[in-house]
């Protein structure tokens, strides 16, 4: 995935802020903000590396999980002709809609 960094097991969205001409990590499913910024990538893997343990290391110290809960459902709106095209792409495959949906989006995951 473009735009991605894992460090230490923990996914982290990158960009680009020309503004201050630095990249800009985020951690994604933290209960909490890690953010990081470096003028490069191999120094932005240590600010994140460095941003990742203390927020770590300050959820231990209070308590906190570190990492948000999921519970696997979420709504979708799709035009009403999307709807009905995937009910039948889904039906045509032998599969439930929700089998559908997520094996789309596991091969956009994987592209």
């Amino acid at each position: 995935m473009n735009n991605l960094m894992v460090i230490d097991g923990y996914r982290a969205i990158i960009q680009y802020d020309p503004e201050i001409e630095m990249f800009r990590g985020e951690f994604t499913g933290l209960n909490g903000s890690a953010d990081f910024y470096a003028d490069s990538v191999e120094a932005l893997r240590e600010e994140g590396k460095t941003s990742l343990r203390i927020f770590l290391e300050v959820c231990q110290e209070k308590g906190i999980e570190p990492t948000k809960a999921y519970s696997g459902k979420f709504q979708v709106r799709l035009p009403e002709g999307l709807h009905r095209d995937a009910v039948d792409a889904a039906r045509a495959r032998g599969e439930s809609l929700n089998q559908f949906v997520a094996h789309a989006i596991q091969h956009e995951l994987s592209a």
